[in-house]
């Protein structure tokens, strides 16, 4: 009789047992007074129920209670440890312990995040302390932008994004973005493609609140520079979706399209995990060549019946006149840990230089 196959793993398990048990065995290395047992029972007792973060969260948690002495000697024992991890993002939970319990010593424990974050990212744990004390935090940061290590400078930027994914929100510069401008002109024209990716990302999360103050930020930019090309398209990537004007204009796709489409979809009628093939038919009429930014967009049914769009990148393209092309795409309809697919009719759009100029549907059975 065939086995059932294994599911497959989950993020939570990078804390299963077995990692909590080897942290215990290095600690107690390190420490000989390390409370080994109490720090398994902690770690253990209810572990199956708790997502990734919680895991995360409740290893420093035991780690403090386990651990001997005051707050500086059990950082002091978690710097030896970091380097014996071995895996990034368990090595968080080093800058979740600095986080939970050192916030009333604010300028050791920064020295701690910036020395944690080369081993596992202090992104997460910076963010209490900018919280806590925006300008002296951010004033520790903007030195962090001419660090020698990479990962300490791609920190000032990442820690201070107003919506990190999975970090708390920094609400007061949602607000007002503008005290980690200095930190962004510091770094956008850094060496690494790792710092200025987060340089591109911080910015695309001020253009959700702030669209127009990025746009006067990267019209003053010298984008003949390739590198401070790619940091500002990817930092409008949301809103040339979106056809934000300003943002469309900026990298030559203002204009208004002159032309001809058409959008066909195969098959009409699906099920969850078929493939839906995406076929537009473009052709100018335009007098001059045309710079097209090309997205299609699907508007998904919710459970209630109402639908949301979403937007999808599909190509950017210089059209000769009078030229026609046609453009395929294929995409597999199945559910995501973040969207869930419901029966229903599921209207898509081509999108051409933030304009709607054809639409087809398909039915979701």
């Amino acid at each position: 009789m065939p086995t059932e196959p294994s599911p497959p793993p989950q993020l939570k398990d990078w804390f299963d047992e077995a990692r909590h048990r080897s942290l215990a065995k290095a600690l107690s290395k390190i420490e000989a007074r390390f409370d080994a047992k109490t720090f398994l029972q902690l770690v253990l007792e209810g572990l199956d129920e708790r997502s990734l973060m919680q895991r995360l969260h409740q290893c420093a948690i035991a780690t403090e209670a386990a651990m001997p002495g005051d707050y500086r000697r059990k950082v002091a024992v978690l710097q030896k440890l970091a380097p014996q991890i071995g895996h990034e993002f368990v090595s968080i939970y080093l800058c979740d312990f600095t986080a939970t319990f050192g916030l009333d010593d604010f300028d050791f424990s920064m020295e701690a995040l910036r020395f944690f974050t080369c081993f596992g990212s202090a992104e997460f744990g910076v963010r209490p302390f900018i919280a806590a004390d925006q300008k002296r935090a951010l004033k520790t940061m903007h030195r962090w932008t001419a660090d020698a290590d990479e990962k300490v400078r791609r920190l000032a930027s990442e820690g201070s994004r107003p919506r990190l994914p999975w970090g708390m929100q920094l609400k007061s510069l949602v607000r007002d973005p503008e005290p980690t401008g200095v930190i962004l002109e510091a770094l956008k024209d850094d060496a690494s493609l790792f710092v200025r990716r987060s340089v591109a990302n911080h910015l695309n999360d001020i253009t959700k609140d702030h669209p127009e103050r990025v746009m006067a930020r990267l019209e003053t930019w010298d984008l003949q520079s390739e590198p401070l090309r790619w940091i500002a398209k990817h930092a409008c990537r949301t809103l040339i979706k979106r056809g934000h004007p300003r943002a469309l204009k900026l990298f030559g796709f203002g204009q208004k399209a002159e032309l001809e489409a058409t959008l066909k979809l195969s098959p009409t009628q699906l099920t969850l995990g078929d493939r839906l093939q995406i076929t537009a038919e473009i052709t100018s009429t335009a007098s001059k060549s045309q710079r097209l930014a090309i997205d299609y967009v699907i508007h998904y049914v919710k459970a209630r019946g109402a639908a949301f769009e979403k937007v999808f990148k599909w190509t950017e393209i210089a059209l000769p006149v009078h030229d026609s092309l046609v453009l395929t795409k294929s995409q597999v309809i199945r559910d995501f840990t973040t969207r869930k697919h419901h029966p229903g009719h599921h209207r898509v759009e081509l999108q051409i230089n933030g304009a709607r100029v054809a639409a087809a549907g398909f039915d979701l059975k």
